[in-house]
This record gives C-alpha cells, structure tokens and sequence, in this order.
C-alpha cells in the first residue's frame, strides 16, 4: 500500500489529480494537503471526501514543523508537489507570497522526504508539478522544449523556476529521486475566475465587461485539465527518475480568437442573440511584461510515455462551459468575499 501525498488538492489542478488518484488506486492511501487559500475549495473534492484511502490535512507548506510531522505521521513514499501560488497579476502585486509558498515551501518537502527516506530511495517518488512559463516568451515561431533555457519574466515564472532548480539540486546532491513537468495552460471544471476561461464564463452570465489585456494577440497553449491529471499518473508510474517531461495541448490561441469563440459558444447555451457576448469585449492596459507566447513540444511524452491529448479543444470547452452553467452555486460561492475586492483592484468594473 502506497502512502501519496498531493499537495495542493484541494485547488484546480490538484483536485482532479486526487480524484484521478483516489478513484484508480483504491489499494493506495492518498493524503491531500491544502492550506485553503482563496483559490483552495473542499468544494471541489466532495465526490472523493468519503472515500476510505482519502485524507485531507489543512496545512501550510511553509510551515516546516506542520509538513515533518505530516511525514512522520504517513511516512510517505509518493509526493505529487502541486502546491503554489499560480496568478501572474497576484505576483505582481505581492512577490513575497509568491518566493514563500513555490520556493520556501518546496524545499521545506524536499527536506522533509530526504529526512524520512534517510537515502532509503527504493521505490520511492518527489514528483513536481511545474509551468510552461519558467521559458519565457517565445516569437511567432518555435516551441519550448525540455531543453529550452529558463527566462522567466514574472515573480510567478521566476519564483516556479527557483523551485524546480531546488528539485533538480535535490537530486544531483543528495540523489533525491525526482521527476518534473511543465505544462501549459490547463482549463476545464473548478478553475477558480480569475483565470481566462472561467473568469469570462462567469462575466458573461452577469452580463459584465470582459477585459482583454492590450490588442488580446497573445498566445497560449490550452490543456483540458482532465487530460494533464491523468498525463500525472503516467509520468509518476513510467517516467524516468530525474527526467523532466513537458506536457502541452497541441491547441495554441491567440486570447482575442479563444475569447469570441467563447462568446459564441456562451450566446448559443444562454439562448442569446448572436454577437451579444462579444459586445461585452473591453481592452485594458496590458500586463507589466506579459510574455507573448507560449507554446509546447510534448514529442517526448508521446515517444517515451505514449500520451497525448484525449479530449479536443471544442470537446473540451464545451464540457467546461457546461459544467459552469450547471454549478452557478459554486461560482456564487468562490466569487464572494475578498474576490471581488481583488477583481475591483485588478480590473476596476
């Protein structure tokens, strides 16, 4: 039996690698650790919260005696790392948050599993989950490689490239046995709206302006967020121990063209006139040193792991947008509180 830990769960991209977990590997104990930040939400988890190799733990990462005494407790021999702060325009506004959660609260499990392992490696896993953005920006042309040289450009990139060095370190100095990824940019169910997808689904509901950064001609790779947790269970159990994997949709939009295609979709489920989303498009100042494009080469997940995406862009965005006008009360929910005082800060309508 497998003692897992996940931590971040309880978030995004979390929550669908703990169910991915909980319900393929019954025999396996999986222990989510969430600190519930804004973006954290056990709502998320209530389809697995019963299930009896389940455990949530509330706690930070950074706190260093909360995560040993964790360790002692399950004695994992599985970490999956999701645990971050993850939004560019947060970082911006507050970069400690960003330097004590991604870089201090990594090496806080880093030092914590080198303790409990005690070079007893057999069998043993440090998975962390990284981003697309540690590359930088690329031009029109080329595609980010697990080669390609770190250029991050913003607190959030600069702070996720510091963890993954740290990992890296780990492993070539006391031979730590990690795996890393970087992924593009996920979307689908229980994205918290601050991020594009959800953030616009939710605006055109209420009718609200959709503010799109500068000429909205940047470019992102786009991942159903399913398809990445599952691309999670096969490089933990068939990757290669210090290896790094990038893991991208195939699927590169600029955000103006993503954002119509959303309207249109948004005015055929709400049974609106054409075009009266798309009226709702307001440009705002761009993001201080907002990265172009990003785009990824996931040639070796396919060549050595055999993955690729399952679900296409249009499956996949209408399975998100689905699950959004089907759960208003989650939406109510998360974009209460402090939110909309942040939203008001960031976007000023």
């Amino acid at each position: 039996m497998k003692h897992i830990l996940i931590t971040g769960g309880a978030g995004f991209i979390g929550s669908h690698v703990v169910r991915q977990f909980v319900n393929n590997y019954p025999d396996n104990l999986i222990v989510n650790i969430d600190n519930l930040t804004y973006a954290g939400n056990l709502l998320n988890l209530t389809d697995v919260e019963k299930k009896s190799n389940y455990r949530f733990v509330k706690g930070d990462i950074v706190d260093e005696d909360k995560v040993f005494s964790l360790f002692e407790q399950y004695r994992f021999d599985t970490i999956i790392h999701l645990a971050a702060e993850s939004h560019v325009d947060r970082s911006i506004a507050n970069p400690m948050a960003f330097v004590h959660t991604n870089v201090l609260g990594t090496v806080n499990l880093l030092n914590a599993a080198r303790h409990i392992w005690n070079q007893d490696y057999h069998d043993k896993k440090f998975y962390h989950i990284s981003t697309d953005e540690v590359y930088g920006s690329l031009g029109e042309d080329g595609l980010f490689t697990e080669e390609t040289p770190y250029d991050p450009r913003s607190p959030y990139s600069a702070s996720k490239a510091s963890s993954d060095h740290f990992v890296r370190a780990w492993y070539h100095t006391y031979g730590l046995p990690v795996i890393l990824s970087n992924c593009s940019n996920n979307y689908g169910p229980n994205q918290f709206p601050e991020k594009l997808i959800p953030l616009f689904i939710n605006n055109i509901i209420h009718n609200k302006p959709l503010p799109v950064y500068g000429k909205g001609e940047n470019v992102r790779d786009w991942l159903y967020v399913v398809d990445h947790a599952m691309a999670i269970d096969l490089i933990l159990r068939k990757g290669r121990i210090g290896e790094t994997y990038n893991i991208g949709g195939h699927n590169e939009w600029k955000n103006l063209d993503l954002i119509r295609v959303l309207c249109k979709i948004m005015d055929k489920k709400l049974d609106r006139a054409a075009g009266t989303s798309e009226k709702l498009i307001t440009y705002v100042k761009d993001r201080a040193g907002h990265d172009l494009r990003y785009a990824i080469d996931a040639s070796k997940m396919l060549d050595e792991l055999g993955w690729k995406p399952s679900v296409t862009f249009e499956e996949g965005l209408d399975k998100t947008v689905d699950w959004y006008l089907e759960n208003e009360d989650w939406l109510n929910q998360v974009t209460s509180g402090d939110y909309q005082t942040y939203y008001q800060q960031q976007y000023g309508s």
